[in-house]
């Protein structure tokens, strides 16, 4: 227990250090981007990204079959079964590469009908195959993190990580700046990752030199059909990740215009800087998570639960209310009015944000569990529930329609996965998780509610001074409304025995 918490507390401290210095990069980066090449290319970068996201569902699933299928042979220090999945895992990977490689010089010719009133960007195809090669050539190398994740040490990956996505972001702001030309800065970005991916492999095969030797066992007939059958489960879990997750974009590309995912990825970038920020906390946990799995009673599995899922409640309802009333202001002062959306836009996008969030918990304990195939096909639902109510309210409402879509499939796996894998999981009801789901629920909207009348008290001309009393208010407002309504949980007494604890000892 001792090593899980010290293993997530360094995992954890890391990631916040990445997270801290990727989140400035990444807004200087953002204003670069916008000030010298503007929303039309900004809309491009949207929209070939989440394209290149659907073209990942070759992925199948089997990097988290594998991670889950790692924890036992790692913990067990099985060095032998380790090389045996990690050289599955590689030419697995290789195939991958290849398939997505097809699969997007299949879709190129098809690009026309995704992109609606770009401007004037240039060849959009000679970018769309720039940002292909950088996916596919990013599956050869990617396999390695798996180990450090089984390891419990994903702090390696955070520090090698920000090490290239730093140089990254430097290299782009650079060359913006020095040639403001759009397909120069994909070109150095392209010719830089190749060398990062070399960087990436040598270091991994220096860190576990055991990598490259060539006398692998193979797996015995056992393991490959249970990592078979979890990758089955997963490849449907997978369709329905990629069909909510990467086709939001698309759909608004094709439906409203390709301007307009530029605008929607500021905000894009804020929701996710700030869920990126949270999950740091929630990964972190995860190969914990797994090893607990495969050592602890289902009773115990239960009570950390209820912790880990209460403080994923308490993150993400503040961080919702903050995100649905700051984001807008934020903007303005940030980057000017031209570049805001509609408060009906924003408010759906919080809300799947939200939603999102009180999955995240489950989700995580199920993936380290290995527990994919109860609700498998609930995937396959979200996914067609998904795109078909996007597409139809897209051409009758316009760009909310998109966004309603998103959240009635959001509905159905909140309250679907949790009926079907409760029992597996934990060995009683689901009812209980909805109980909960309610009441945090009530919680998140009473705060929301006072929060958005004052700050229409607050803020009649946007100011910086005004932003930053609002956002004081904001802070201030949920975080004492929660403390005063959950206060006699046992989940609340236990962070705050834990915080007090920690406040003696200094």
């Amino acid at each position: 227990m001792t090593s899980r918490i010290k293993m997530t507390a360094k995992n954890a401290f890391w990631s916040y250090f990445s997270m801290l210095v990727s989140l400035v990069l990444q807004f200087i980066s953002r204003t670069v981007f916008i000030y010298y090449l503007g929303e039309g290319y900004l809309g491009i970068n949207g929209l070939f990204s989440n394209i290149l996201g659907v073209l990942s569902f070759a992925e199948l699933g089997i990097g988290t079959a594998i991670n889950f299928s790692l924890y036992k042979p790692v913990a067990e220090k099985d060095i032998k079964k380790i090389k045996a999945y990690m050289h599955y895992y590689k030419w697995a990977y290789r195939m991958i590469a290849g398939a997505i490689a097809v699969l997007g010089l299949m879709l190129a010719p098809f690009l026309d009908l995704l992109i609606k009133n770009p401007g004037n960007v240039g060849n959009v195809h000679i970018y769309y195959f720039i940002y292909l090669f950088n996916t596919v050539t990013s599956y050869l190398v990617s396999y390695k993190y798996s180990l450090v994740n089984a390891e419990q040490k994903n702090y390696i990956y955070t520090n090698v990580n920000l090490l290239i996505s730093s140089s990254t972001i430097i290299l782009q702001i650079i060359t913006i700046v020095i040639w403001k030309n759009f397909l120069v800065y994909l070109s150095v970005t392209a010719i830089f990752g190749i060398f990062q991916k070399i960087f990436i492999s040598i270091y991994f095969n220096r860190l576990y030199p055991y990598l490259k030797e060539k006398n692998t066992e193979k797996l015995t007939k056992e393991e490959k059909h249970l990592l078979i059958s979890k990758i089955k489960a997963l490849i449907l879990h997978k369709i329905g990740d990629v069909s909510v997750h990467q086709t939001d974009n698309i759909i608004v590309s094709a439906f409203v215009s390709t301007k307009m995912v530029g605008l929607l990825s500021n905000y894009n970038l804020i929701i996710n800087t700030v869920s990126s920020c949270i999950n740091v906390l929630f990964n972190s946990v995860i190969g914990s998570l797994g090893n607990m799995a495969a050592m602890e009673s289902k009773d115990y599995q239960y009570k950390v639960f209820k912790k880990y899922r209460f403080i994923g409640f308490w993150f993400y309802g503040f961080t919702s209310i903050a995100l649905a009333i700051l984001m807008t202001p934020f903007i303005t002062i940030w980057i000017g009015k031209k570049m805001i959306v509609d408060v009906l836009v924003i408010n759906l996008l919080v809300i799947d944000y939200y939603m999102i969030g009180q999955r995240i918990c489950l989700n995580n304990i199920k993936s380290a569990a290995g527990v994919y195939e109860p609700d498998k096909y609930v995937a396959l639902l979200q996914a067609a529930v998904n795109l078909i109510s996007s597409v139809i309210l897209a051409k009758i409402i316009g760009l909310p329609g998109v966004f309603v879509g998103t959240i009635l499939q959001g509905m159905l796996s909140s309250i679907l996965k949790p009926i079907l894998s409760y029992k597996m999981l934990f060995g009683i009801s689901s009812k209980f998780y909805f109980i909960d789901s309610a009441k945090y629920a009530g919680a998140v909207i009473g705060a929301y509610v006072i929060c958005y009348i004052l700050s229409k008290l607050i803020i009649a001309d946007i100011t910086v001074v005004n932003f930053a009393v609002l956002a004081i208010c904001v802070v201030i407002i949920p975080n004492v409304m929660f403390g005063f309504l959950f206060y006699k949980t046992e989940e609340f007494q236990y962070y705050y025995n834990m915080l007090k604890s920690i406040a003696l000892k200094k």
